[in-house]
């Protein structure tokens, strides 16, 4: 039996990376998408560290804010793979900070594009082929700031919430083919970018999270390969917070 295509946006980054791993641990076929401005050697040397630690993922460029490279994206993948992606994680977003008072046009503009018109670009090239084989996983990265708003992240808050209207809508609509969709929420997870903070922010952060620590983009990789698996088709619409308690609904 050939093995089911995982298809990661945003795959070469720190929390794409494990979420990449843990598919792969899984025993799904993965492929890990990226943008990184057009950087293919950047994504090409990011798949040999990968290959060297035991790991054989495959990369595809793609910008999910544009349709068209979107679509180019998805062919390059059935070209690779000999087959449909089954399991679709929209993890690619960016932030574009600002109080909202002084906030313009273009960050909000760039932050929607980017992380939720990319969920309509991406998924609606993969959900028919999902339905038509009557299997599928649709996983997207939203945010804690999504329930709870970040000061000076309106654009991205608004983004981030939408995505969860978007999986529970879809998942009602496609619940009796086989394919599931769901939501994870991170928290603050200790990737490259937040070990730059300065120390003593960072164990302010802390000390508001009841775990008293950051995540680690391994648990978020484990949560994503959970809702992959088999054994999981029994939940849809749902929303995973995995924040430590920072924020309990």
């Amino acid at each position: 039996m050939s093995q089911k295509v995982a298809l990661v946006t945003g795959g070469t980054g720190g929390l794409g990376t494990a979420i990449c791993h843990s598919l792969a641990d899984a025993g799904f076929r993965v492929v890990a998408g990226y943008n990184s401005g057009g950087n293919h050697d950047k994504a090409k040397a990011w798949q040999e560290e990968q290959r060297k630690a035991g790991y054989e993922i495959l990369v595809a460029y793609g910008d999910v804010t544009s349709e068209e490279s979107c679509k180019a994206c998805i062919k390059s993948v059935e070209e690779m793979t000999g087959s449909s992606v089954s399991v679709l994680i929209n993890n690619a977003g960016i932030t574009r900070d600002g109080q909202f008072k002084k906030m313009s046009w273009e960050q909000w503009d760039e932050v929607m594009s980017a992380n939720l018109d990319s969920m309509f670009h991406m998924t609606r090239l993969v959900i028919n082929p999902m339905v038509d084989n009557g299997w599928g996983r649709i996983i997207n990265i939203s945010s804690v700031n999504a329930q709870k708003g970040q000061f000076g992240q309106c654009n991205y808050s608004a983004a981030k919430a939408g995505i969860h209207g978007f999986t529970k809508a879809l998942a009602q609509e496609v619940a009796r083919k086989g394919v599931t969709v769901n939501t994870v929420s991170p928290g603050y997870i200790k990737t490259a970018m937040v070990a730059k903070i300065a120390e003593e922010v960072q164990e302010k952060i802390c000390s508001g999270i009841p775990v008293g620590r950051f995540g680690t983009p391994e648990e978020i990789g484990r949560v994503c390969s959970f809702l992959a698996d088999e054994q999981s088709a029994y939940i849809t619409g749902a929303d995973l917070s995995i924040n430590g308690g920072l924020h309990m609904s």
